[in-house]
């Protein structure tokens, strides 16, 4: 399944019993098929994939051929065997520009096929320096002209060879490009300079902007982007939810989330909001907790109340289910069955449900106080569930057992309060683990729960409300309770950047706000939402002439773990 990149239209790709594939739209409210494509194979001999491109194209591989079709028109559009060399039915993958498609080949490899602009593209990076230690060579082939894919340049049949940095952006993530950066060659001229913390204390010392808000403003407790990176959700203490998409426009070609547009803070015609069922309890004491499905099609979502299901185009609730007590206070998809639904609770249980037969498969005892976070980590098949017990645990998912469990070493002098929220996110590479307390920063090698390093601020910062790995899993944004944020370095935990409350917040002296929610874009490193104890929501992003958050300072010499403190300069290692 796939929607189109605006995120109106779906599509979906697939077999019947009789064995014939088929492409078909959706009428996503009335659950039925809009329209039928004409032109797949009758019978395949593999799994159709397929994807789709601008608002307009779709291409599947089939038949030992990537097809074209329009999205408007139900006939084949056009059809290119690639130079040949293709499976019966191959895998493709457009980058997020739609000017290139990744192809697999029957020898493991892969053929890019460029439009014209993609054609300058790939010229344009030929010249850069890549590592292609790990990359196969690829070849690059003109496709079919069809419209604005199309090209008239002559096709270009050289083979990239050990240059192939365009097999590299064609990634599973949809990464393009232009993402691609080269290495420094030579890292010595730059730790010959002498190295200085970035201090950002001005508003014309970064790009920030508060999303514009007409509903009632109330604390934001969660929030994320979706994983397009073209919106914003936020859950707000009053069990309300909040969604800000980017209209792509003249001033914002790809509709994603920028600091230079403002979005549009977005409601069905139907005028509903997504509102979470509460308890009799205050709902501002409640623990709101949701999760948003890959293909940004859900959000699963509670407040104290009963878990609420609802469908992200119209916000009409799904479902309910699981009335407290006990409350969740945590949740997350599972990474392969978007069915399954692991469920922290008050009680300190976690419950693994599935959806489709409305049955809880399994619960899991380990905590003492509630469950405060939960990460799945689908390359080493664990899930890892932290609490207010300062606790972490990880469950094997094969079976629900318990494989190890750990408590956070406070730092020394450092009282932690009874309650306080432990936060797990994994690294990109699934096996390191961040925790977040309000103490500190901890990176832990899972399944065993080696801390492998400890980052501890300043105490005048006052508590760590939040933080969170950069999309590329390079820097951990963590925000404070003064309202500044930090930057740190994910492979060193050495601070590189620090922003202050008034570098995005306008002077206020009666009163205090701060963020309570940070969450990173998930499609540029640099770029982080915010979300505030006054309801606001601020999105952050460095200038355009710097590109990023400060430099990393200079690698220490020795190994194991370590602890560093942040100063006012640089972190020193304790």
């Amino acid at each position: 399944m796939a929607y189109s990149a605006d995120g109106t239209r779906l599509f979906s790709c697939g077999t019947n019993k009789e064995g014939e594939s088929y492409l078909v739209e959706w009428n996503e409210s009335e659950g039925a098929v809009k329209r039928t494509y004409f032109g797949l194979g009758k019978r395949s001999v593999g799994v159709v994939q397929f994807d789709t491109t601008k608002n307009r194209f779709l291409a599947a591989g089939d038949e030992f051929t990537v097809k074209f079709w329009d999205m408007d028109n139900l006939n084949l559009l056009a059809s290119t065997p690639a130079d040949g060399g293709l499976p019966s039915s191959p895998s493709i993958r457009f980058n997020k520009e739609g000017t290139l498609l990744a192809v697999s080949t029957d020898d493991n490899g892969v053929k890019i096929l460029a439009n014209s602009d993609g054609i300058r593209l790939l010229r344009t990076v030929e010249n850069r320096s890549f590592d292609s230690s790990r990359v196969a060579p690829a070849a690059i082939v003109k496709p079919p002209n069809i419209g604005t894919f199309g090209s008239n340049n002559a096709p270009i049949g050289t083979s990239i060879g050990d240059r192939a940095a365009p097999v590299a952006a064609m990634n599973s993530d949809g990464r393009s490009l232009v993402d691609v950066k080269p290495r420094i060659a030579d890292e010595s001229v730059e730790k010959s300079r002498i190295w200085k913390l970035t201090e950002i204390n001005e508003p014309s010392q970064c790009r920030s902007l508060r999303l514009p808000d007409s509903l009632t403003a109330m604390r934001v407790t969660r929030l994320i982007y979706t994983n397009s990176g073209l919106a914003i959700l936020a859950l707000a203490s009053n069990a309300v939810h909040k969604l800000w998409k980017w209209q792509r426009n003249d001033r914002n070609l790809t509709g994603k989330a920028t600091t230079s547009v403002q979005p549009q803070l977005w409601q069905p015609p139907s005028g509903i909001l997504m509102t979470n069922d509460i308890s009799d309890t205050n709902p501002e004491d409640a623990v709101a907790c949701f999760a948003l499905s890959k293909n940004d099609s859900y959000v699963m979502s509670a407040s104290g109340g009963k878990i609420s299901l609802f469908n992200m185009m119209t916000f009409k609730t799904m479902t309910t289910f699981m009335p407290p007590p006990p409350a969740a206070t945590f949740l997350a998809f599972h990474p392969q069955d978007n069915n399954i639904i692991a469920i922290g609770m008050d009680d300190s249980t976690i419950q693994i449900y599935n959806v489709r037969v409305d049955e809880v498969k399994t619960k899991l005892k380990g905590h003492q106080k509630r469950i405060t976070g939960l990460a799945f980590s689908h390359t080493l098949n664990v899930l890892v569930s932290s609490g207010a017990d300062s606790q972490l645990c990880v469950w094997s998912t094969d079976g629900w057992e318990k494989q190890a469990s750990k408590f956070l070493q406070i730092p020394t002098g450092r009282a932690a309060s009874p309650h306080a929220d432990t936060r797990v996110q994994f690294h990109l590479d699934q096996i390191h683990l961040l925790a977040v307390h309000e103490t500190q920063i901890a990176i832990y090698d899972a399944p065993k729960l080696e801390c492998l390093k400890q980052w501890v601020p300043r105490e005048a910062s006052g508590p760590i409300t939040h933080a969170t790995y950069s999309c590329d899993s390079q820097s951990i944004f963590v925000s404070f309770e003064d309202g500044s944020v930090g930057v740190l370095t994910a492979s060193t935990l050495r601070l590189r950047c620090r922003i202050s409350a008034a570098a995005y917040l306008p002077p206020n002296p009666s009163l205090r706000v701060y963020p309570i929610v940070i969450a990173a874009n998930p499609c540029d490193p640099n770029q982080f939402a915010l979300g505030l104890t006054d309801g606001g929501v601020h999105v952050v992003e460095p200038l355009e002439s710097e590109g990023k958050w400060g430099t990393s300072p200079p690698a220490e010499n020795g190994a194991g773990p370590s602890t560093t403190s942040a100063t006012g300069s640089e972190p020193a290692q304790r």
